[in-house]
Formats: structure tokens, C-alpha cells, sequence
């Protein structure tokens, strides 16, 4: 309605209706002399007299029309600010249930592990050019993190710090070669190192290798860690997905399926510092 007041067409409107009540006003004044119905000038008169009442009436109900459109968008604004604060609101409330839980899974992990020190962080960016599914978190030496603290979600290991920034630190996973853990089998107890593999990454998995052709681990084994170097003891690293032979020695290698969906981190714990922290050991490569 406004951007009707103000267009072309308006003000030609405008003139034609200022012509006509000032002809409406001419004959209303000679009409209050004369009879419309004695007169010919009355006769004249009267269509003029209703012209301008309902020219009148007009512009009297775009008046109320135009005081109505500004009450109704005042009230709209009103209302969005309104929805706006409330979906400020639940999203405030979505945000502190998801961090509860976040807290209370690793609570748990606090209770058994009363020697684990925690720094929260949260995915931030992935390496696009990483096979490995290394990423960044939003937290680095402002928050304790140092070089080589392992990180987890609830799930399981994830992998480790390697490099560490003011504010932010890169994450390398168990995917990669360049991490190597001692490891265990929760089952058998058939000791190995896991350390990633090219051609396993590419289906989501890592390599327990280094396992004697006498031991008894089979399929559906889990994996954790054994507590040497910079990793805890029995931190989930996986399941076994298979079992081959290793073609330049006597040993045998597993398949291992991680705990932790790396397509699906959004937050992790980084164990700053734990009874028995070691050195790092050093990646064997590819």
C-alpha cells in the first residue's frame, strides 16, 4: 500500500481527484443556495455532492487502511523478535543437553580413570588432503595441550596431538602410519603395535600387525590400548575385521575396525596427562 502512495499512478489519481473536489466544492457552494431538485444547477450539482462523499469515504478508509498496515507491522515485528528470542532460547537449551551428555560419557571414563586429566575440544576443520581423516580442534596451548597428547571420544582412541598451536592443534588418527600404539587383544590377551595403512585407510580401517602365527586371536576381537608410550592402558582402539598373513614375514596382521566413526567427530577429550605418560613411539610408515 505504500509503494502505491508513491508511485506514478498515484499522483495522476491525485490530480484528477483535486480537479474533481475542486468542482464538487464549486458546485457545493452554489448548491447550498439553490435546490438540487428546483434547479438545474441542482441537477448539476447532486452527482458532484456524491462524487465527493465517496471520494471522501476514500481517502478516509486508505487512511485507516494505511494506520492499519502500520499497527500490523509493528505487531510483526514484535512477534519475530519474539520467535527470534525463543529459537535463541532452544537452541541454548539444545546446546547445554548435548554438552551434558558430552560431560556424562566422559565422567564415566573420570570414574575408572581417576588419573586422567581432560581439555574439551571441538572439531573445527577437516584436511581435505588427508587420506587419514586428520583434522583441527579448537584448542591448544592456552588450554594445556601439548605435543602427543592422545585424543578419544567416548567411543574409543582417536589418535594423538601433533602439532600444537596457541589456540588450535591438528589431530593425527590411528588411520595414519605415523602413529603407532601398543596394543592388546581384551580377549586372548595376544599382544601387537596398530598403526595405519594406506590401502586399509581407504576402507576405514587400521593395521594390528606383528601378531605370531600361534596366537588366538579371531574376528569380532576387541582391541585396546596396553598402556606404553604416550597412550593409557585400555583405551578402545577397535574391533578385528579380519585376519591375513603378512606377505614379507611369518607374521600375522588384523584388520582392524575402529571404535570411533572419523565421518562423524564433532567433539573430542584430549587426555593432557595420565599416570605412566611415556614417549611417543615412532611410526614405522607405510
Amino acid at each position: 500500500m505504500r509503494f502505491f502512495f508513491r508511485s506514478r499512478q498515484f499522483k495522476i489519481i491525485a490530480a484528477i481527484v483535486a480537479a474533481v473536489i475542486v468542482l464538487t466544492s464549486t458546485f457545493g457552494i452554489i448548491g447550498r443556495y439553490m435546490s438540487p431538485q428546483a434547479s438545474l444547477v441542482g441537477a448539476v450539482v447532486a452527482p458532484f455532492q456524491k462524487m465527493a462523499t465517496t471520494v471522501g469515504n476514500f481517502f478516509k478508509n486508505a487512511d485507516k487502511r494505511w494506520n492499519d498496515g502500520d499497527k500490523l507491522a509493528a505487531e510483526n515485528d514484535e512477534l519475530k523478535k519474539e520467535i527470534d528470542k525463543l529459537k535463541g532460547e532452544l537452541v541454548d537449551y539444545q546446546t547445554a543437553v548435548t554438552e551434558n551428555e558430552f560431560y556424562k560419557k566422559y565422567l564415566e571414563i573420570k570414574d575408572t580413570n581417576s588419573d586422567f586429566e581432560f581439555c574439551p575440544a571441538m572439531l573445527i576443520s577437516n584436511d581435505p588432503d588427508d587420506i587419514f581423516k586428520g583434522f583441527v580442534i579448537d584448542s591448544g596451548t592456552n588450554d594445556g595441550i601439548k605435543l602427543y597428547d592422545p585424543v578419544i571420544t567416548e567411543s574409543g582412541l582417536v589418535g594423538y596431538i601433533t602439532e600444537v598451536g596457541i589456540t588450535t592443534s591438528k589431530v593425527t588418527t590411528i588411520l595414519s602410519p605415523e602413529l603407532v600404539c601398543g596394543v592388546y587383544d581384551s580377549r586372548t590377551n595376544d599382544a601387537g603395535a596398530v598403526s595405519g595403512d594406506r590401502e586399509l585407510s581407504k576402507n576405514g580401517m587400521t593395521k594390528l600387525y606383528n601378531l605370531p602365527r600361534s596366537c588366538d586371536v579371531t574376528v569380532g576381537d576387541i582391541i585396546v590400548t596396553s598402556g606404553s608410550g604416550i597412550f593409557p592402558d585400555k583405551i578402545i582402539i577397535g574391533t578385528v575385521g579380519n585376519i591375513q598373513s603378512d606377505p614379507v614375514s611369518s607374521s600375522l596382521y588384523a584388520g582392524i575396525i575402529p571404535a570411533v566413526d572419523f565421518d562423524d567427530i564433532r567433539n573430542v577429550m584430549v587426555i593432557t596427562s595420565f599416570e605412566g605418560k611415556g614417549n611417543t613411539l615412532i611410526g614405522k610408515g607405510e
